[in-house]
């Protein structure tokens, strides 16, 4: 790979799964200096789970050097997800929000991309047209080293970094909570701007970012 730094600064998206930290080592290997986001949902998610990310952050340190994760309060945003858009929308919607609070995370610290794990078909939210409708709320670029790669892959190069035993462990992250029974699997761009339409979408970003908390690891 290339010395860390020399390809420039990004956040990148850590979930408590096997493919962001995949994704973020991809990145890390081609010169590009980290700084990790991570959205948590107390009490829907628990203290384990916020453990469980910050230990895959430290076993990515090797590659990465020392890293900042920052750890982004995100209940509000899904409650209020909950209470006014339709759920069938919710998963793509809580993404945008995700998209959003990066690249204030990014401008921040000085990054000029987001990384994430998506990879293409394997969920709901990563569709082509679900990742459209993502890309639309961000000028950054946003880097998904993975999105071509079968699972099989994305798990073996997890083996090879050591995260993947602490990837499976049974905690569950944000993007489980309030799982919609049928999410849209090709939503329309139009839709999902009216459905934000019902909501402060600039007082919930600033929350979430006025009440992140940074752990170094």
């Amino acid at each position: 790979g290339l010395p860390v730094g020399v390809g420039g600064r990004a956040v990148s998206l850590l979930s408590g799964g096997i493919d962001s930290p995949v994704a973020s080592w991809m990145m890390a290997k081609r010169g590009l200096a980290l700084e990790m986001v991570h959205f948590f949902s107390y009490p829907y998610t628990s203290e384990e789970a916020k453990q469980k990310v910050l230990d895959l952050a430290k076993l990515l340190t090797p590659w990465c050097g020392r890293l900042t994760v920052h750890v982004v309060p995100f209940t509000q945003i899904q409650e209020e997800l909950r209470r006014k858009c339709p759920e069938e929308l919710f998963t793509v919607l809580m993404r945008r929000f995700m998209m959003r609070i990066a690249e204030g995370v990014a401008a921040r610290c000085g990054a000029g991309a987001i990384v994430t794990g998506e990879c293409l078909g394997q969920v709901a939210s990563q569709t082509m047209e679900a990742m459209r409708a993502t890309t639309a709320v961000c000028s950054l670029p946003i880097l998904r080293p993975v999105v071509g790669m079968d699972k099989e892959e994305i798990v073996r190069i997890a083996r090879k970094i050591n995260t993947f035993e602490t990837s499976i462990l049974p905690y569950e992250d944000c993007c489980t909570v309030f799982t919609p029974r049928h999410p849209r699997l090709r939503p329309v761009l139009g839709e999902l701007e009216a459905a934000e339409d019902a909501l402060d979408m600039d007082a919930l970003v600033k929350a979430a970012l006025d009440g992140i908390q940074r752990v170094q690891v």
